[in-house]
């Protein structure tokens, strides 16, 4: 396959020579002339592991050659990637100066090219910038997108020191397209690398790169945090993370990373105050530990604004523990939603099969007594009787019951909290906490009728 590069700075000269060592003819694009001129003698323009052989091989076998002329890199080349720089700002904000000259001078070349062209961006850049880069390309080139020409997300995930191991042997490959050609491309591109490749939306591929590495800030930050204490405390950290990071069932694993409600229950707002507490009692500063019960309160006070925003004024709450297959209600966020909407006026009616108010005993009894001291009054196990004298219905949990809601019961609003769904085609009107457009019927899109002027009381 023919590929150009455009930008041979860290990223575009690692993915040139190690596109070159898979086979692939590259063809280098620069501004700067000494960069050019250090790719046409056989040598690298950073300094890197592995680089300076990669690069060299390349050259002599004639796989690598650069060139400041834009027209020729295109016209030779099936796939261009773009790979300049995209600094920041004092303010945080990216600046996309040279991703959008690279496009422009891509389109001025296809104006007179026949074939369909692809281009990567593989540059990091925040979601939309893809639109705009074809946007560009196509005001610039007189040609369509999808037509003519696609633009795809093609993001790198490669750590300096490692670069040339981390490209040909990366956890996964990640394609952001909605061109079947290109997506086809890309298999033929990187069939050879091993890892899942993934095809998805444009917009994910785009911000998976800012995800990625303010995760892994975190993790850093959450280490040194822990280190803190423990050295306070004469403890080993080193110890105590290495056996943390032992258990791939909870600690590193998928399990808690599925946006949704608050946590609850009896151990996360217990331990984790207790962790707080402990710092605090050793003088020792812990802000991203502290943080954590604030955006908690947060994704909580998120579901009350959802709730009130539908403007009805009958709320069905669908589940009251804090997780499904148990009647704990011990810090359960759902029981703090419903105290506030009681106390703005809300009718409210629960729906839990778990909780039988009878049977409450201890922490359970006196967390409810002073939250929903009428309970009672409110609590019921027919689902049916909570639905039908709602208009909103509240989704706190994956009971298997919940499943058929939108089927059983059409034209309600539906608040999902725990994303029960994946993708539906409902008659009435869904949200999600943090997630949307799952909904695909054209009665979503209906304006709400609101029964209540005011929902503060």
């Amino acid at each position: 396959m023919n590929i150009s590069f455009f930008g041979l700075g860290y990223v575009g000269c690692v993915g040139a020579a190690c596109c070159a060592k898979m086979g692939h003819h590259v063809i280098g694009n620069d501004i700067s002339e000494n960069k050019v001129n250090l790719i046409n003698q056989g040598r690298p323009t950073i300094i890197e592991a592995e680089i300076e052989e990669l690069v060299k091989e390349a050259h002599d076998n004639k796989m690598l050659e650069a060139t400041m002329d834009y027209h020729y890199a295109v016209h030779n080349s099936d796939i261009s990637f773009i790979v300049v720089g995209t600094p920041s700002s004092k303010e945080g904000h990216l600046n996309l100066d040279y991703i959008y000259k690279v496009s422009q001078a891509i389109g001025e070349a296809l104006k007179d090219k026949e074939e369909f062209h692809i281009i990567a961006v593989r540059s990091t850049v925040l979601p939309g910038t893809n639109k705009k880069v074809g946007e560009i390309i196509a005001e610039a080139s007189g040609k369509t997108r999808g037509t003519d020409f696609t633009v795809v997300s093609n993001p790198e995930f490669l750590r300096e020191g490692t670069a040339v191991q981390d490209y040909m042997n990366p956890p996964l490959t990640l394609i952001g397209t909605d061109s079947k050609i290109a997506e086809e491309k890309f298999r033929e591109l990187y069939k050879d690398i091993p890892g899942e490749f993934i095809s998805t939306d444009i917009e994910v591929a785009e911000i998976m790169k800012y995800v990625n590495n303010t995760y892994h800030a975190l993790k850093i930050v959450f280490g040194n945090e822990i280190g803190n204490i423990c050295k306070a405390m004469g403890i080993d950290s080193h110890k105590v993370m290495e056996i943390f990071c032992k258990d791939k069932q909870l600690n590193i694993s998928p399990y808690y990373f599925k946006p949704g409600f608050a946590y609850g229950g009896s151990c996360l707002p217990k331990d984790s105050k207790a962790l707080r507490t402990l710092a605090h009692d050793f003088y020792i500063d812990v802000p991203v530990i502290n943080a954590i019960n604030p955006s908690n309160e947060l994704q909580k006070k998120n579901a009350i604004d959802i709730i009130e925003s539908k403007g009805k004024r009958k709320v069905g709450i669908l589940g009251l523990s804090f997780k499904s297959g148990t009647d704990d209600l011990r810090c359960s966020p759902i029981v703090d939603v419903a105290e506030s909407l009681i106390g703005k006026g809300y009718e409210i009616h629960v729906y839990d099969k778990n909780v039988r108010i009878s049977q409450l005993t201890g922490t359970n009894a006196d967390f409810i007594a002073a939250k929903l001291p009428h309970l009672h009054e409110i609590i019921t196990d027919d689902l049916n009787e909570v639905v039908n004298c709602c208009d909103v219905l509240v989704v706190t949990n994956k009971e298997e019951e919940f499943r058929d809601i939108p089927q059983k019961y059409p034209h309600k609003v539906i608040v999902d909290l725990v994303r029960q769904y994946q993708e539906i085609d409902y008659e009435g009107n869904y949200e999600g906490i943090s997630w949307g457009n799952i909904n695909h019927n054209p009665a979503q899109k209906l304006s709400l009728s609101h029964d209540m002027s005011t929902t503060e009381f």
